[in-house]
């Protein structure tokens, strides 16, 4: 199983230094790639701006939104165009990850709605798909860089059967955001079953994020960055905390666990922005 890290890039008060810094740190030590999670009315960095940042300071590892929440956003070509730009400046290592999110603060700001974010996300996908092929729009021709030749892969997250439909429809695999281990392996299979159903014969990518915290005080600083991310339901801000592998230990046992149910790429995400937690997860899992 690939082992990728997260950028700090929701910790507040996260700077330019300590995201240079930790994607240096996470290309040098072996990690399979840097994930990006995504809110919109939250004071994070930008998914795909804050990966941008990243190309220009790393050499091997792949670059994962992880995930985008592109319904939310206005345009499917505005996205094409920024992924394929961080495609070539990378050199083909951008992985868009995608989910139809749910959360209506994330879309009612932006004069976008929730109804029917699912079958929006598909008409997107559809979209970017065909421009990274290389489809010609309007007088100038194609949107952004050319990327027909290596298009980004792209994995589609959510929970429900739809997700997994649409993961084996537009997709290269799919990604669980959150949850233990003896969850995975279902959900694998629901994956497999459904690229089986759409006459895909190839191997689905099957991935998972999850959160760590090797600080001095493990509990207090997930609290306190992890709980007030997700504070917009105070029962999950709590489930997510105490579901949050602290410590050495902990963090071995949640990679052997993804590992035994199937996974593939297990991206794990911090819960503080200080670059040693690159180094002290190397250590403990690579």
């Amino acid at each position: 199983m690939k082992i990728g890290i997260g950028l700090p890039t929701t910790i507040p008060g996260v700077t330019r230094a300590q995201v240079i810094e930790w994607s240096k740190r996470a290309d040098a030590a072996g990690f399979s790639c840097l994930g990006t999670i995504d809110r919109l009315v939250y004071p994070n960095w930008d998914s795909l701006v804050g990966l941008g940042a990243a190309a220009a300071v790393t050499e091997r590892i792949e670059l994962t939104t992880s995930v985008l929440l592109a319904p939310a956003r206005e345009s499917a070509a505005v996205i094409a165009k920024q992924g394929a730009t961080i495609h070539v400046l990378s050199g083909g290592r951008f992985v868009l990850g995608t989910a139809p999110g749910g959360r209506d603060d994330d879309f009612e700001p932006f004069g976008v709605s929730t109804k029917g974010r699912g079958k929006r996300l598909d008409e997107m996908l559809d979209l970017i798909k065909r421009l990274w092929a290389g489809e010609e729009v309007g007088y100038a021709g194609g949107v952004g860089p050319d990327v027909s030749a290596n298009p980004p892969p792209i994995i589609v997250g959510g929970q429900a059967d739809a997700a997994f439909r649409r993961a084996a429809k537009y997709g290269d695999g799919w990604m669980m955001g959150g949850g233990p281990p003896e969850r995975f392996g279902e959900a694998r299979a629901k994956l497999e079953a459904a690229f089986r159903d759409a006459g895909r014969k190839e191997a689905p990518r099957a991935m998972s994020l999850t959160y760590f915290s090797l600080d001095d005080n493990p509990e207090a600083q997930a609290r306190s960055t992890i709980g007030d991310y997700y504070t917009f339901i105070e029962q999950y801000a709590d489930m997510i905390v105490a579901g949050t592998a602290k410590g050495v230990d902990e963090v071995r046992e949640r990679v052997i666990g993804f590992e035994q149910q199937g996974c593939d790429e297990l991206i794990m995400f911090p819960a503080s922005s200080d670059p040693a937690q690159v180094d002290k997860l190397a250590a403990a899992v690579l």
